[in-house]
């Protein structure tokens, strides 16, 4: 008979802890280099099809419910089809956090592949539905994926974040809004030199933590990019209360010379900068779920 072994309050701690899967680089930028081989991604086109059948399969694999929002946007260049893909795992607290990003590309005459921007949000978002398949956390978690983030022309309010603002104005009418902690927005966190900025519309107590979680993991080098202000898929939300974070590098290639051109592909990634940022959430959600 094996001799009975005193448990600790810290032992007890541990056993209560939900066991989060080691989430992996390796495996969101292959995710990304899946999306990639599609080709060009923008709203309504063959290769945003493709991505989005991929993306459903793999979160309905991991066991997450999936709702797709198809709708018809507004845009310069007339109508235009496009879908919001929302993942949820169901908690018990009555409270709910979101990790969101876009996978839409934008339009050029040129092909782009957008494998950071546009690419490396939804890999990152496909290898934490993974992550956290066998996780039962108290909060409800929403996973989304935001088609029409990009301008279909030039930036502005009403050119831009078609999926973000659609789905804000959902869920403030159903009341899901109000039962929202934090809302954190990935985009473009796979440039394998990896310097998150201190985006300046985010919330400033939800950047604190995320801050600290990095720190505490002795991964600050990697959040240390300029003060700056940027729109994102966040803003929407933020607009109506909602305590919400938007984690950019927006430092991509010499003087920022590779974002919205052809040099926009795989080869400027790395799986260790999608670790960093993974390794940070997955964290900062365990604080969430306190």
């Amino acid at each position: 008979m094996p001799r009975p072994q005193k448990l600790t309050a810290a032992c007890l701690m541990a056993l209560m802890t939900p066991a989060f899967a080691q989430f992996s680089g390796r495996n969101a930028l292959e995710h990304t280099r899946m999306l990639v081989s599609f080709g060009p991604r923008p709203p309504g086109s063959a290769g945003m099809k493709k991505a989005q059948a991929y993306i459903v399969k793999h979160l309905k694999e991991q066991g997450w419910q999936v709702r797709e929002d198809d709708f018809t946007a507004r845009t310069p260049a007339g109508p235009m089809a496009m879908k919001n893909i929302i993942a949820m795992r169901a908690g018990t607290s009555g409270k709910a956090v979101a990790i969101t990003g876009h996978y839409d590309t934008k339009i050029f005459a040129f092909p782009f592949v957008g494998a950071n921007d546009g690419g490396s949000s939804a890999g990152f978002l496909l290898e934490m539905a993974r992550a956290l398949k066998d996780v039962r956390l108290k909060n409800t978690v929403y996973l989304v994926f935001f088609d029409g983030e990009e301008a279909v022309r030039e930036w502005t309010a009403e050119d831009s974040l078609y999926g973000s603002r659609r789905l804000a104005a959902q869920w403030q009418k159903d009341r899901t809004l109000s039962t929202l902690t934090a809302l954190i927005n990935v985009d473009m966190i796979g440039d394998r030199d990896l310097r998150i900025l201190r985006e300046q519309y985010s919330s400033d107590s939800l950047m604190r933590l995320i801050w600290s979680v990095a720190r505490q993991l002795g991964l600050s080098q990697h959040f240390s990019g300029p003060a700056l202000a940027i729109e994102d898929d966040h803003v929407p939300f933020l607009r109506l209360g909602v305590r919400a974070a938007n984690l950019i590098d927006f430092d991509y290639g010499p003087d920022h010379s590779w974002w919205h051109t052809k040099e926009d592909t795989l080869d400027k990634l790395s799986p260790d900068s999608f670790e960093v940022a993974g390794r940070v959430l997955v964290e900062v959600l365990k604080r969430l779920d306190e």
